[in-house]
């Protein structure tokens, strides 16, 4: 794996020097049920670079009846050369649906680091699964693994095999169409019921599972649904890489029966349908058993498209602008801001719930914003002068423009409103949601997104308009975040956060996801008083923005836009032109004196003479434009350049002219004879050209 040797930029912040895939295979795994084999899952969990305590980070899916499983979901690592990153496998055979791992049969774990991995030889490296330290579960006595230790040997539990490989940079994902002829029939009941297996070839020659289809029941003439398929999975951007692929006839025990292989590699696939992507399914065993066996059926591509899947970064570098607009509930349920229990306590020692979900989530969405303009509203509360109750109030008291300036503006407005409005009711959120996305229709194009921020306390009054304001906006470029704060049931915010059931409205459902709740006191201690981590909250908020933000503008066909140019670095100032001088004014001369001139590039008139000299002449010494003082050496010189009497051979040049002469830049000097000086010209002559040659930068 080459290039992984990349450091953090700067010394500062933690930028990974690269992101690597991991795939996860076992063998010989141990079998806990009983008429069948074990339906294994794998849980990977890491440590963070300060804590020594285990997090999950992701799982495997499911693969049924299998005592050797090869798991298709990767792991995709960020990698630092510089850490040591910790990671520990554990492996269950799932007897049911629930998500609760002490519901399972733990079959075993492996402990290793990522630096483990990729320094193994091809990357992949095999450790044997253990039980290890084996605790019972609280609730249900069940074993349970235990959560820090380090592995100690125990029972061996059949090997996993781990196999990284550094992700190239190609994004575009392919989408292709196959199907089937004539495959042979494998169920002694009825026909096959075929899928295929495609895997990528690694550098050491072994192959990677990347995608199966799905089952096709009961034919020998499948024709399997388009599926995408990133290309890198494919083939890591190696476009020649060999890519093979298996068929099978699924049964439902796991004992999957091969029905035959072929091999391609992107570039054949890229060709799309043609004569050369009809492949012959190939049994090897058979081939070599039966003289006459000509395949098992044929493959062919129906169809094959390519588009570039661009990234959240890609559209911000395009210049696309997240807009932030936060929305506070001012409800008297908060409690009255003067006692210090009320949500809105404006403590001199702790910030309050409110500021502390404000900051967390708009230190961050801040920095997509270039001009730090943040719209702030407030709802729920009646307002002066009229004492009319709003929910769709500027914090500011700007209904013209009620955007303030930064975060720190946000909390400035939001402190002065709590000194001027009378807390009140209901809990409306419809105003708000249609506020902002009356900003979000007016620009459709995708050069702006808009991020709503609601921070509410309580069970909100205006459910069904708010489910048919949100319905709208599904279609426009926003997102909605909702933060709950205080300790209220908030069960029908969970229902407007579409994870399980997207939202309707009227027999409308919403295009896309765009909401997401959290409650505050998930990240608080047990007084509510202190943020455990500011971090993990901003994260869990906002971990759903980039995708619900591609959602609309794939969904819109709306490619980002190329990055703006670098600003190139200023010019040198224009000059004017320089003109070819005329010849110089006579200038009287001893009788037999001579003194000669230099040659010129722009005064051709200046050329070299002589003329007769009484004085012999004094050491050389010029002053060279480019090289600075030195004697006797090359460069341009200039009239003004000379200590006391002595100056170098050019003869005074005419007013607007310039004199670089031909001596060059650092060469020897062009008729090196001094003699006599002859009589100074008149100052205005010498200050013109003075002028015109430091404005060309030749003097300092």
């Amino acid at each position: 794996m080459a290039g992984l040797g990349g450091l953090r930029a700067g010394g500062g912040g933690c930028v990974p020097a690269t992101k690597v895939e991991l795939t996860v295979s076992c063998r010989q795994l141990l079998d806990k049920d009983t008429f069948s084999k074990s339906d294994p899952l794998c849980v990977l969990y890491t440590q963070g670079p300060d804590t020594k305590q285990w997090r999950e980070f992701g799982r495997t899916e499911v693969i049924d009846n299998s005592l050797n499983p090869d798991f298709v979901r990767k792991f995709v690592l960020d990698y630092f050369f510089e850490e040591k990153q910790n990671l520990r496998f554990d492996l269950y055979d799932v007897d049911s649906k629930s998500p609760d791992l002490s519901k399972h049969d733990f079959l075993g774990q492996a402990f290793c680091t990522l630096g483990e991995i990729v320094g193994s030889s091809g990357s992949r490296l095999e450790k044997p699964l253990t039980m290890g330290t084996v605790t019972a579960h609280p609730r249900s006595r069940k074993p349970a693994p235990a959560m820090s230790n380090g592995g100690i040997p125990g029972k061996k539990c059949g090997t996993i095999i781990l196999l990284a490989e550094e992700l190239g940079n190609c994004r575009d994902v392919a989408t292709l169409q196959f199907c089937a002829n004539k495959l042979d029939k494998k169920d002694f009941f009825g026909k096959s019921d075929p899928f295929m297996v495609f895997y990528r070839s690694n550098e050491d020659g072994t192959f990677t599972i990347c995608h199966k289809t799905e089952v096709m029941r009961n034919t020998l003439n499948p024709v399997w649904p388009a599926f995408a398929i990133p290309v890198r999975a494919l083939c890591n951007g190696d476009y020649d890489r060999a890519i093979k692929v298996e068929v099978y006839d699924w049964d439902r025990d796991g004992s999957h029966d091969f029905i035959g292989e072929f091999t391609t590699s992107y570039r054949e696939l890229a060709r799309g349908q043609s004569q050369f992507n009809v492949y012959e399914v190939v049994n090897p065993r058979k081939k070599m058993k039966k003289k006459k066996y000509l395949n098992s059926g044929t493959v062919t591509l129906l169809s094959f498209a390519v588009e570039s899947d661009h990234t959240f970064l890609d559209y911000i570098r395009g210049g696309t602008q997240i807009n932030f607009t936060v929305a506070i509930d001012f409800t008297a349920s908060n409690g009255n801001p003067s006692q210090s229990t009320s949500l809105h306590y404006l403590s001199p020692y702790q910030l309050n719930a409110y500021t502390m979900a404000l900051r967390a989530v708009g230190e961050i969405i801040q920095d997509y914003d270039s001009d730090k303009m943040f719209p702030a509203l407030g709802f729920g509360a009646k307002i002066p002068p009229d004492g009319r109750v709003s929910h769709e109030f500027p914090l500011n008291g700007d209904a013209a423009n009620p955007s303030c300036s930064g975060i720190e503006g946000i909390l400035e407005a939001y402190h002065r409103s709590l000194r001027s409005v009378q807390l009140y009711g209901p809990t409306n959120f419809a105003p708000v949601v249609n506020h902002v996305a009356r900003s979000a229709a007016a620009v459709p194009d995708g050069s702006q997104y808009f991020v709503l921020l609601i921070i509410t306390d309580g069970v909100i009054s205006d459910m069904a308009q708010t489910k048919e304001a949100i319905v709208n906006a599904a279609k426009l470029p926003m997102s909605i975040i909702i933060v709950g704060v205080g300790q209220a049931e908030f069960d029908a915010m969970v229902e407007l956060d579409g994870d399980d059931i997207r939202i309707s409205s009227r027999g409308k459902v919403a295009e896309r996801d765009i909401v997401q709740f959290v409650p505050f006191r998930d990240y608080t201690d047990r007084g509510g008083s202190q943020v455990l981590s500011m971090a993990r909250l901003a994260k869990d908020v906002l971990a759903e923005i980039p995708e619900q933000f591609i959602s609309y503008m794939k969904a819109h066909g709306i490619k980002p836009q190329p990055a703006p140019p670098s600003p190139d670095p200023p010019g040198p100032p224009t000059l004017p032109a320089l003109t070819p001088c005329p010849p110089p004014p006579p200038t009287p001369k001893p009788p037999g004196d001579t003194w000669g001139h230099a040659g010129t590039d722009l005064c051709p008139e200046v050329t070299g003479k002589s003329q007769p000299l009484t004085a012999s002449p004094p050491p050389p010494m010029e002053i060279g434009i480019f090289g600075g003082p030195r004697m006797g050496g090359g460069g341009i010189s200039h009239p003004l350049c000379y200590p006391g009497p002595r100056t170098p051979h050019v003869s005074p040049p005419s007013p607007g002219c310039a004199v670089p002469s031909q001596q060059g830049v650092g060469g020897g000097a062009k008729g090196g004879s001094w003699v006599s000086p002859p009589p100074p010209p008149p100052p205005s002559y010498f200050s013109t050209c003075m002028d015109v040659l430091c404005a060309h930068g030749a003097l300092p």
